[in-house]
């Protein structure tokens, strides 16, 4: 059964994560509103929000599904979680929606990641993902440096017996 936390991102979020963009990536260009909007309306993209009981968007995730109909591999844009709301699930929960699109196309994921951020590099490698590679200073303005992190499509990641 899906999270009841997440759910899908709509037009009246967008000034709330423009908002935690700008606190959570100061440093890193963080997207403006009109980024978020222009993501929210393309085609091939899906993005959902992280709610608490009450309501509140504490998080947002989006995918977008690239690549002809039987070929398709799909590319993490961001997954970002408010720093008080850390360590509750909710970035789990928006991973497994952005997972959920990718298994439903059985493609591949593939993401970015700052290689400075152990939480996060854990959580994608307890879902099944792998470093392919590092871009160096992919981060700006910060100079940070990103691995590049790929998921296999559902079809071909291996059963819980063949798991270590």
């Amino acid at each position: 059964m899906p999270d009841s936390r997440i759910s899908a991102l709509t037009p009246s979020d967008l000034p709330r994560c423009a908002e935690l963009e700008a606190q959570m990536f100061a440093g890193d260009s963080p997207w403006p509103l009109a980024g978020f909007v222009a993501e929210l309306r393309a085609d091939h993209n899906q993005y959902f929000a992280a709610r608490t009981g009450a309501g509140t968007l504490v998080g947002y995730a989006g995918v977008s599904v690239l690549g002809p109909a039987g070929d398709r591999e799909c590319e993490v844009h961001t997954i970002a979680v408010d720093p008080e709301y850390q360590g509750h699930g909710y970035g789990r929960a928006l991973l497994a929606a952005l997972l959920g699109v990718a298994d439903q196309e059985d493609a591949a994921v593939f993401l970015e990641v700052r290689t400075d951020n152990g939480p996060a590099i854990a959580l994608y490698e307890r879902n099944g993902f792998a470093v392919a590679g590092t871009r160096r200073n992919y981060y700006q303005p910060s100079g940070a440096d990103a691995y590049t992190m790929v998921r296999p499509p559902a079809g071909e990641q291996p059963s819980k017996e063949e798991q270590p």
